[in-house]
């Protein structure tokens, strides 16, 4: 793959992708087992130092879309209710990104997108060939590759950092402080991260693919 877009993209072009992805957030937060832990001799300690929540069995939770480039975050989609087909991306995520690649870049970008199974269907491929300026087609895009998208490497955990997660009670709470918490995401923030795309690349070629740290 790194080998494809060197040969077929110049350091200008891969600016002007757009990429993809999606996420499920819950309103228990966003919780590391080996990152969220706080030092304390007792219970009252803990508490004082700002605690931990205590995930839930089965914890309200929705599932967003979200897209970025070097100009800045799409308007954030939310899923409340049902699965995501092919026929439900096509209707309400891929209007969204081709306006705003649109609004963006004008009729010369480049649509990146995974290999979640509403994206690889015909239909959604053929909908991104007819409407998109550019897109990276399934057959170039890696399978299981976190590495090589700016949402999953940089942009997710800014937004989730972002999130007021005390406010979080109910569904209808976090859809509030996800809408509140995409509009902080910083511009330099994206833009790095779309920036370093192309070096993050190479270093991946050069370590035969293996992720990164």
């Amino acid at each position: 793959f790194a080998n494809w877009i060197r040969t077929n993209f110049r350091k200008e072009d891969t600016m002007k992708i757009l990429f993809s992805d999606e996420k499920m957030f819950d309103i228990d937060g966003v919780y590391n087992s080996q990152n969220d832990r706080i030092w304390a001799v007792n219970r009252l300690e803990a508490d004082i130092k700002g605690g931990t929540r205590q995930k839930r069995k089965f914890p309200q939770k929705v599932m967003v879309w979200l897209g970025v480039c070097s100009k800045g975050v799409s308007p954030l989609i939310f899923f409340e209710k049902g699965t995501v087909d092919h026929d439900r991306y096509i209707k309400e995520v891929l209007p969204v990104a081709l306006k705003f690649g649109n609004d963006m870049f004008g009729n010369d970008w480049i649509f990146q997108q995974d290999g979640a199974k509403p994206h690889t269907h015909a239909k959604s491929q053929e909908w991104c060939t007819k409407s998109f300026p550019s897109f990276i087609d399934k057959s170039h895009w890696p399978p299981n590759s976190p590495d090589l998208n700016p949402l999953d490497y940089c942009i997710w955990n800014e937004f989730a950092q972002l999130i007021e997660w005390d406010a979080v009670t109910s569904k209808t709470t976090l859809i509030t402080a996800l809408k509140c918490a995409v509009r902080k995401i910083s511009q330099d923030v994206v833009f790095e991260s779309c920036s370093s795309w192309t070096n993050r690349l190479y270093r991946l070629s050069q370590d035969k693919g293996n992720y990164l740290r």
